[in-house]
């Protein structure tokens, strides 16, 4: 049987970190984009991290470890990335698309370093693989989003 050990405590705090990012950077994409299914789509993506990372503090929570608060520096330069793009680009919409395909696909990545962790308790592989498919699924989807352009 896995344990919860101070290093699954770390991983977990990493994640929460991205999803406290992702859901700012979400955020900061609705409010650059005046397209109506985009900003749609951004909006509940942020919902979704925000939820993301609820899960993620509850879990961290009942093995009784500490929650790292707040973003990342790579986050708030990820953002400030994306205020500048909107601000050059002839298409905001799709820069803004494209940057959250990326980070997307950065995050499937992310989780999947964590899940591979064999110490994982089964009932952090659960909300982990959970929150993994949900983010493959809106991947996978995110293709109609780019004919909407």
């Amino acid at each position: 049987m896995a344990t919860y050990t101070k290093e699954v405590g770390n991983k977990l705090n990493g994640l929460l970190e991205k999803n406290y990012d992702a859901e700012k950077g979400y955020h900061k994409a609705a409010e650059n984009t005046d397209h109506t299914g985009l900003k749609s789509f951004f909006n509940r993506k942020a919902e979704q991290r925000r939820t993301f990372g609820y899960d993620l503090k509850s879990e961290i929570k009942s093995f009784g470890q500490e929650v790292d608060k707040g973003g990342s520096l790579t986050g708030s330069a990820h953002r400030a990335w994306m205020d500048v793009k909107a601000l050059f680009s002839s298409d905001d919409a799709e820069s803004m698309l494209e940057e959250a395909i990326r980070g997307e696909k950065a995050s499937v990545d992310e989780y999947n370093d964590v899940i591979n962790d064999t110490s994982l308790p089964s009932s952090t592989k659960s909300i982990l693989m959970s929150q993994k498919n949900h983010i493959e699924t809106d991947l996978s989807n995110i293709k109609s989003l780019e004919n909407l352009k």
